[in-house]
């Protein structure tokens, strides 16, 4: 009390009235950025919150717009060398970090599945595919680093990592990009280090530095829970991403030399690698097997298509054959033999010239009257023309339908050309001209055929 007493009566007015205004700024000024940092932190859960709300219900376009804020920097937050701060997101604590970025690429990976014209109503044509090329093309990952931790790759959480790789196995073109990556963040982030003994003698060391206490926290290795994350992304690494570039051998030896992984869990790595590997070549079998088949059903189709064309042949040949034999049966069945008969009388008509001769030879002419109706009465009956005509008939639809089954392509533009057919016919103006023009040619014929009767009767 007396030392207070004495401190304030050797100050003068002037200077305690100066000093207690300015410990009065520093108060206000402390408690300001006090307040305005903790409805930050607060605004960012409380934002989150509603973006997971607003994905649950499979509102996305609102659900990405809400989240957008968080995770991207303000145009206007620059520093001194012009280059844009983080985004809000990076300056909140580690959990809260991890939940925004893995909504996001959850809302990302939801967006990715819809089919393409649900995805254009809900976002636009143009916002749809700028979302898909950013994840398709693996930019998102450049993204996240630069938004949310600075620039610095080895800095990004785990669980981040997880769901990055994941995404990008699912959704990316190419696993080059994530590939190197992974490799990029494996080479960077810290190996795990569970000696407790060191971590107490860190913690009791009065040295150690806020540098490397932060570098510890983000790098989040010495803990069992972050053992377990390293060793999902080297599962991601080793058996999806790897396997997924083809390079079985380099993930064999990856697994093998990793001191992140002990002895059984290196095993079950391999053993794992292994049934893939062996998976991977019996599908590979199958197809081959596969293709084999199919290339042998169609050796064996084209053996059937010669088959049956070769058959269609031979039998078009009989036909031919039957129908000249029936042909030349028929000549001889009318007596077009007994031809010499009618060419005598047609010579001795030729040779003479007088009203005589006419008459002889009209006279010669009538006794083969007799013989040519007995010749006619051999020709054969109306029952054998329409058993003739039905063969015939018979012969032409098995031709036509072996054809059709040896080119199936011909009968698809027999159908083509009649549907075609209808089709035109279908409209009224076609109609009209093509009945007219038949009009005009039945005009023409009947007074054709006028002509003719009248020709025929003069």
């Amino acid at each position: 009390m007396s030392f207070d007493g004495s401190y304030s009566a050797t100050l003068s007015p002037s200077v305690s009235e100066s000093f207690g205004s300015h410990v009065l700024s520093n108060s206000i000024s402390s408690l300001t950025s006090s307040t305005t940092s903790r409805p930050s932190s607060n605004n960012i859960s409380k934002t989150y919150r509603q973006a997971s709300q607003l994905f649950l219900t499979r509102r996305l376009p609102e659900a990405l717009s809400t989240v957008l804020p968080l995770i991207t920097p303000s145009a206007e937050s620059s520093n001194v060398n012009g280059l844009t701060e983080p985004a809000p997101v990076a300056r909140a604590s580690r959990s809260t970090r991890i939940k925004v970025w893995s909504l996001y690429l959850t809302i990302l990976n939801a967006i990715l599945e819809l089919d393409a014209d649900e995805g254009k109503d809900a976002f636009g044509t143009q916002e749809w595919r700028t979302i898909c090329k950013k994840v398709r093309d693996s930019d998102v990952w450049e993204e996240v680093v630069q938004f949310g931790y600075h620039g610095v790759e080895g800095e990004v959480d785990s669980d981040v990592v997880i769901n990055l790789a994941t995404l990008l196995l699912a959704h990316a073109k190419s696993q080059a990009v994530n590939q190197k990556r992974l490799e990029n963040y494996l080479a960077s982030s810290s190996t795990p280090n569970l000696d407790i003994s060191k971590q107490l003698e860190a913690t009791r060391s009065p040295r150690r530095t806020s540098r490397s206490r932060r570098s510890h926290s983000k790098s989040g290795a010495d803990t069992p829970r972050d053992l377990n994350a390293r060793v999902k992304i080297l599962e991601l690494y080793t058996l999806h991403v790897l396997l997924r570039n083809n390079e079985w051998d380099y993930a064999r030896e990856f697994i093998s030399s990793s001191a992140v992984l002990d002895e059984e869990r290196r095993d079950a790595f391999l053993q794992a690698l292994q049934s893939l590997q062996e998976e991977q070549q019996e599908s590979e079998r199958k197809e081959r097997e596969e293709k084999q088949k199919q290339e042998e059903q169609l050796q064996k189709d084209i053996e059937e298509a010669r088959r049956l064309r070769a058959e269609n042949e031979a039998r078009e040949r009989r036909r031919i054959n039957e129908e000249r034999a029936k042909r030349e049966g028929t000549e001889v069945d009318y007596g077009i033999e007994n031809t010499p008969s009618t060419s005598g009388v047609r010579n001795k008509a030729r040779s003479g010239s007088n009203g005589s001769v006419l008459s002889k030879s009209s006279k010669s002419s009538k006794p083969s009257a007799p013989k040519e109706k007995k010749a006619a009465v051999a020709r054969p009956s109306l029952s054998a023309r329409a058993i003739m005509i039905l063969s015939n008939l018979r012969n032409i639809i098995e031709q036509m339908s072996a054809t059709f089954r040896a080119n199936p392509v011909l009968l698809m533009r027999l159908l083509a050309f009649v549907i075609g057919v209808i089709v035109m016919f279908g409209r009224k103006g076609v109609r009209e001209r093509v009945r007219q023009i038949l009009g005009t040619g039945w005009n023409k014929v009947r007074s054709t055929a006028g002509m003719g009767v009248k020709v025929s009767y003069i």
